[in-house]
């Protein structure tokens, strides 16, 4: 592993961007954690960065060789800004870029996959991290965790389609070997946890750990698109329910051993989540 040149972190307070810097400023690693309110991190360098502003993008480049791409959240064509920002990247000298997508999007698929399709012409050094659906998306401030809280309940339009969720630490410890290691992935990573689970099996195991009792409620494709565009546009909330429709015929019932392989460790389960985030003393839950 190298300890040469500064990674940029974009979304360095989001799920995965804050853990990734945390982990690469842990490591000795130099870090420019980029958000749009340029937040404090200890051990990295704070730089405000808007994927919508252009005038923000040359100081967070600056001395930079490598980058951690976070998507413009609920962007249904995030290529459209990602693109010209990865050229001037390329120019400033930038020569490994790792961008978070999607198990469920592929290269040259929608959204971000138009981006993914591009990388590879962009750096010799890249990887695209394509985690499945966070367990995190049960904690904090997702609607499902807030519908965990408000109403007892998840709902989905994934009736007993199955997921290998995927622990944010997990996502972030594969992060930090992409964009440090000697050698980069020059591929795709699909990234899961070690199980595969339906959102039935979560709400179970949310019951056993917290006692608080939670079950799943199946909503029809329809019904999760409308009920998403009270958070995203139109666009992107039907885009979330299709992830749903997709998923209950199957597309995410699987598991992959890319933790293990890069990380030399085991993915986390649901359970072991569940119980760590409760010794912390969460209050998200």
């Amino acid at each position: 592993m190298t300890t040469a040149g500064t990674t940029l972190v974009i979304g360095a307070t989001g799920t995965t961007g804050s853990r990734t810097a945390a982990r690469l400023t842990t490591a000795g690693h130099r870090v420019k954690a980029a958000s749009r309110r340029a937040g404090s991190l200890a051990g990295a360098e704070p730089v405000r960065f808007d994927w919508y502003d252009p005038a923000t993008h040359a100081a967070a480049l600056d001395g930079v060789d490598r980058v951690y791409l976070i998507p413009p959240l609920g962007d249904a064509d995030p290529a459209a800004i990602m693109l010209p920002f990865l050229h001037r990247a390329r120019t400033a000298g930038v020569q490994r870029a790792v961008l978070l997508s999607s198990s469920a999007i592929p290269e040259g698929g929608p959204a971000v996959g138009t981006v993914h399709q591009a990388l590879p012409d962009l750096f010799e050094q890249w990887a695209v991290l394509r985690p499945s659906w966070f367990m995190q998306n049960f904690t904090g401030t997702h609607a499902h965790a807030r519908s965990i809280r408000d109403d007892g309940a998840i709902w989905t339009a994934t009736e007993g389609g199955r997921v290998g969720f995927v622990d944010a630490e997990d996502i972030a410890a594969v992060a930090v070997r992409a964009l440090t290691d000697e050698q980069a992935p020059n591929t795709d990573l699909v990234i899961t946890g070690p199980e595969a689970l339906s959102h039935d099996d979560i709400a179970a195991i949310i019951t056993e750990v917290t006692g608080r009792t939670v079950v799943h409620r199946r909503l029809s494709y329809e019904q999760m698109r409308d009920r998403l565009t009270a958070e995203v546009p139109v666009e992107f909330a039907a885009m979330l329910a299709g992830m749903d429709r997709a998923i209950a015929g199957g597309a995410e019932d699987r598991v992959t051993d890319t933790v293990q392989r890069l990380t030399d460790r085991p993915s986390q389960t649901f359970r072991a989540f569940l119980e760590r985030e409760m010794r912390g003393g969460s209050q998200r839950l």
